[in-house]
């Protein structure tokens, strides 16, 4: 089963989207600021909220981008989690371009022409042509972002430390929230519930092992709590490395369809 959000359906309840001088804002219900304007709500609780709404949703699109020294490397397609568990993306990289599945926490990469690669979700980096194994196992966070929830990405975000806020801008057609964070990579990844003790140091040796001390991220939040892109950002002495996921979700309740593989 793939990752679970902790519950955050109580701060989802403190929250709701208000309307004024022309832009979306997220207030606290009966609260007010000196001016009488509805007061902000701590990025913070904005994120979980958006995490929770899209954990319920039950399934997504994503489209992820991650660009830095090594190159450029592209992955789209749909996720559904909760009672099942099953992607299907488009992959491409320096392997070319490959699909790649999950189901039942069962991932399978297949190239054209070359013997597909198989690894559970608890090895999904061993599929990275990049990896290389360290102690713990193999570690980078590319392929795993592919086939993790990105509510459960932002649960993360939002309980590794503080949010500050960017304020509004356009994205999708659309005025969103922006907010903005750093965080130590032992407190990042000590954040996220999911990693055992074993995967956890491996991870926080493989970012140490390439200079990376800290991971900024970006979170973009729209009207009605949609969660709608993540930014991680690893500088290290290698260069910087940027992954961008764009979150498309479908109906409530309705997860989006996946391709047979």
């Amino acid at each position: 089963m793939p990752p679970t959000l902790r519950p955050a359906a109580a701060v989802a309840t403190l929250l709701l989207i208000g309307a004024t001088t022309g832009c979306s804002l997220l207030a606290a219900p009966g609260t007010r600021t000196p001016d009488g304007d509805p007061a902000p709500v701590p990025p913070r609780q904005v994120v979980l909220a958006a995490a929770q709404a899209l954990d319920d949703a039950g399934g997504a699109r994503i489209d992820v981008v991650e660009e830095g020294p090594a190159g450029r490397r592209t992955a789209s397609g749909t996720l559904v989690w909760g009672t099942r568990d099953e992607g299907a993306l488009s992959v491409t990289d320096e392997q070319g371009t490959g699909q790649l599945t999950l189901r039942d926490g069962a991932l399978d990469l297949s190239y054209q022409g070359a013997p597909p690669k198989h690894a559970d979700r608890d090895g999904a980096e061993s599929l990275d042509p990049r990896a290389t194994a360290g102690p713990g196992g193999y570690a980078g966070g590319w392929m795993t972002a592919l086939v993790t929830n990105p509510g459960s990405r932002a649960y993360k975000i939002a309980q590794a430390g503080k949010l500050g806020s960017l304020g509004g801008e356009q994205l999708a057609g659309m005025t969103v929230a922006h907010y903005q964070g750093s965080t130590p990579v032992a407190e990042y990844f000590g954040a996220d519930q999911e990693l055992t003790p074993a995967r956890l140091v491996a991870v926080v040796d493989w970012y140490g092992r390439r200079g990376v001390s800290a991971i900024g991220y970006d979170v973009w939040v729209g009207p009605d709590e949609r969660l709608l892109r993540l930014r991680e950002t690893a500088r290290g002495s290698d260069g910087t490395t940027v992954t961008t996921t764009d979150v498309s979700t479908s109906g409530e309740g309705d997860a989006p369809p996946v391709e047979a593989g």
